[in-house]
C-alpha cells in the first residue's frame, strides 16, 4: 500500500484550492501534515437561517486572525433567541473554511445554529432528546449549517474524513453539526 492510498479520497482526486493552495506535494504527507500547509487567507460566507443575515468576511490573512471580522462573525452567530453574543471557537471557523475548499462550494453557509445561550440550550434540552446537557453551543465551541446546493450526506462524509471534531448528521431536518471537540460522530 502506499502512502496515498491510506489518504481519505477528496486527497486524491485534486480539488479545486486544495492543490493549489497546500501544493502536490502534500499529497504525500500524513493528513494531519496537510491542515498544517493551510493557504495565507481564510474566508467564510454566511447567510443566518433564523435572521436572514448575511456576511462574507476573511477572518484570518498572513498567519493571523483578524479580531474585527472574528467579532462580526461573533455577531452574526449570535444566540438569535436572546441576542447574546459570543466568541466562536476559531477552530470551529477553520473546520468550516476547509471543509468548503473540500466541498469545492463558493456559496455561502446557511446556519441554524452557532452560539447558544444557557437559557436557550436548556429550553431547547427540554424540547428535544437531541440536545446535549453540555453542548458545545454553549461555549461557542460547535456550530450547525448546510452547504446549498450540496448534499448534507455528503457534507458529513467530508467532514468525518477530516477527523477534526464532533460531527452529527441530522438528516431529517437537512444540517450537520460540526465542533471542535473531540472527535466523534453520531
Amino acid at each position: 500500500m502506499t502512502q496515498t492510498s491510506r489518504l481519505p479520497r477528496q486527497f486524491l482526486v485534486g480539488r479545486r484550492g486544495f492543490l493549489r493552495g497546500a501544493g502536490a506535494a502534500a499529497v504525500l504527507l500524513p493528513l494531519g501534515a496537510c491542515w498544517a500547509s493551510a493557504p495565507r487567507q481564510r474566508s467564510l460566507s454566511f447567510v443566518h437561517t433564523h435572521t436572514g443575515e448575511r456576511l462574507s468576511t476573511v477572518y484570518f490573512e498572513d498567519g493571523e486572525y483578524h479580531p474585527a471580522e472574528l467579532g462580526r462573525i461573533d455577531r452574526l452567530l449570535r444566540d438569535f433567541r436572546t441576542g447574546d453574543v459570543h466568541p466562536i471557537a476559531p477552530g470551529v471557523l477553520d473546520i468550516l473554511s476547509d471543509l468548503r475548499v473540500l466541498a469545492d462550494r463558493d456559496e455561502p453557509y446557511e446556519v441554524i445554529s452557532g452560539y447558544r445561550s444557557p437559557q436557550t440550550n436548556a429550553a431547547l434540552r427540554r424540547r428535544s432528546d437531541g440536545v446535549a446537557e453540555h453542548s458545545l453551543h454553549v461555549q461557542g465551541r460547535a456550530i450547525d449549517v448546510r452547504l446549498p446546493g450540496f448534499a448534507t450526506g455528503k457534507l458529513r462524509e467530508l467532514a468525518l474524513d477530516m477527523a477534526r471534531g464532533g460531527v452529527g448528521f441530522y438528516a431529517k431536518s437537512d444540517f450537520v453539526h460540526l465542533d471542535n471537540g473531540r472527535v466523534r460522530c453520531w
